[in-house]
């Protein structure tokens, strides 16, 4: 019983019937005679075990039960025939899910510029962003949590064992208390600056970038006094406003304008230079899923970054 009935060409016959209420006027419309589609709905309704049309010589009717699954078949068949486009939207990474997560750092800009480009193109798309720092989204890929990550890091370094993406590059700036001497100046000259107290995020948070900036204190001969530590880049501004020290921070930071915090450009002194860091989306390499697929080719297409 149960696979006779999930054929669709009963349902169609009996809703082309149900339509014209005339059995002769049915059957051209569905390109056969008449005696088999009466028996067709007959057989239906056996199966069924109940009758879906009154018929007399004169007139077809729709019994109750026939009326009440007459709208039940038309979105049945509506979505049987929007299955083959269903399918190839999904093929090509048009149609599903995707679990992208973010730092901090790419909300200030980055993230609802292409987010808004993303959705515009593919609209079925379930976008679904979680923010995290960058040790916590190592363990969200491994666990098969999330399809991508965009990550801060130092130039060139990307965990190992991810495909990876570049999708911004940004010069480390200081974040500055207001009233601070330093503030006064446009450019503070580097030595100026390693003697201050720092608050920087935790070395587990983004280990290159973390190295990178204390590789800049060992190549001046200077050991970093760190004041506090905290995770998010928002935290750590507050925690400058508050004089706690001062902080280096990416660039798209200084869009976060904080009451008693200022930002300012280092002027680097050689040999040691200002570190700079990137962001960039990275998978595992072994990630199968057409709509992650899609989102690449979105982002090299330049969309995401508005190139």
């Amino acid at each position: 019983m149960s696979d006779a009935l999930v054929e669709l060409r009963l349902w169609r016959q009996f809703l082309t019937v149900a339509e014209e209420l005339h059995f002769g006027r049915a059957a051209r419309r569905l390109h056969m005679t008449q005696p088999p589609l009466t028996q067709a709905i007959a057989g239906l309704e056996r199966l069924l075990g109940l009758r879906l049309l009154e018929r007399t010589k004169r007139s077809v009717q729709l019994t109750p039960a026939g009326a009440a699954l007459l709208p039940e078949v038309r979105e049945l068949l509506a979505r049987a025939q929007a299955l083959p486009a269903h399918a190839r939207a999904a093929a090509a990474g048009e149609l599903g899910r995707l679990r992208l997560a973010f730092v901090s750092t790419v909300g200030f800009d980055l993230l609802p510029r292409w987010v808004r480009a993303f959705r515009e193109q593919f609209p079925r798309v379930q976008l679904e962003l979680i923010e995290a720092t960058g040790d916590v989204q190592l363990q969200l890929l491994e666990r098969g949590e999330i399809d991508a990550g965009l990550m801060l890091h130092s130039p060139g370094f990307v965990p190992p064992g991810l495909a990876h993406l570049a999708i911004d590059a940004e010069p480390l700036v200081l974040a500055l208390p207001e009233q601070h001497a330093l503030a006064a100046q446009r450019a503070p000259a580097l030595r100026a600056v390693l003697a201050e107290p720092l608050v920087i995020f935790p070395r587990r948070i983004v280990p290159s970038l973390y190295d990178a900036i204390f590789g800049l204190y060992h190549a001046a001969g200077q050991t970093p006094q760190v004041a506090q530590e905290a995770i998010q880049m928002q935290t750590i501004v507050n925690l400058v406003s508050a004089g706690l020290g001062i902080a280096w921070v990416p660039e798209s930071v200084t869009q976060f304008q904080r009451p008693g915090v200022v930002y300012r450009q280092v002027r680097p002194e050689p040999p040691a230079g200002v570190p700079g860091c990137e962001t960039s989306l990275v998978w595992l390499a072994s990630s199968s899923s057409s709509v992650l697929d899609g989102f690449l080719r979105f982002v090299r297409g330049g969309e995401a970054t508005g190139a």
